[in-house]
């Protein structure tokens, strides 16, 4: 189970990568809510491009994968996170 700080940690600036709920281990309705903070606002150093991708469970769909893109600009200081 993958850190979100981590995963982009990793990343060159501007690079494309993917994350997932499986990856950070969370259960799907977890991180659909997770995914659909960062379509509206970015993540902590990414922002997320292209559609999410969507998983139907018991006939309700949630988003299970999206592709991000590494950006700086919206890295989040921890002082101001407290």
């Amino acid at each position: 189970m993958a850190r979100i700080e981590d995963v982009v940690g990793r990343q060159k600036e501007g690079a494309q990568f993917v994350l997932s709920g499986a990856m950070m281990g969370l259960p799907p309705d977890e991180f659909d809510i997770v995914a659909r903070l960062w379509l509206n606002g970015g993540g902590n150093g990414f922002r997320v491009v292209g559609v999410p991708h969507r998983r139907c469970i018991d006939g309700n769909f949630f988003i299970d994968r999206v592709t991000v893109i590494k950006d700086s600009t919206l890295l989040k200081d921890e002082k101001d996170a407290k």
